[in-house]
């Protein structure tokens, strides 16, 4: 078998059409996670390594609340881990797979944007020529 028809097998063979509608819903949950505006922000910030709730609040200029709520969540979601250290609560990237993943999607964005803006282009080139 060649590369490209190997390539070509794994592309066109989905793991996701193996998965119970029940463990699509886990995924799904996940994502749901991730698709906040606020907890992408502390995921951000958390990428520079552990920080307790106030050097959060101070790199994403959220408020306490938010912050906290938005902590519980990611953390009942396996996305952060806390540690206790005297008064201090530290929290930290449970799986730093996730940065990978905010990578790719944010490649996804881009390559995407770039195919929008060359569509764009085209259309504006179309239009001058009548």
């Amino acid at each position: 078998m060649t590369s490209q028809s190997s390539s070509a097998n794994r592309t066109s063979h989905c793991l996701l059409t193996e998965i119970s509608p029940e463990a699509l819903g886990i995924i799904a949950e996940f994502f749901k996670t991730l698709s906040e505006v606020s907890r992408l922000q502390i995921v951000c910030s958390l990428k520079q390594g552990e920080k307790n709730v106030s050097e959060i609040i101070q790199s994403t200029e959220l408020g306490q609340a938010n912050v906290s709520k938005h902590l519980k969540i990611l953390s009942q979601a396996g996305l952060v881990e806390r540690r206790q250290q005297g008064v201090n609560v530290y929290y930290r990237i449970a799986n730093p797979v996730v940065f990978s993943l905010c990578d790719l999607a944010c490649d996804v964005l881009a390559l995407h944007l770039e195919q929008q803006s060359q569509s764009f282009e085209s259309m504006k080139l179309l239009k001058n020529s009548f």
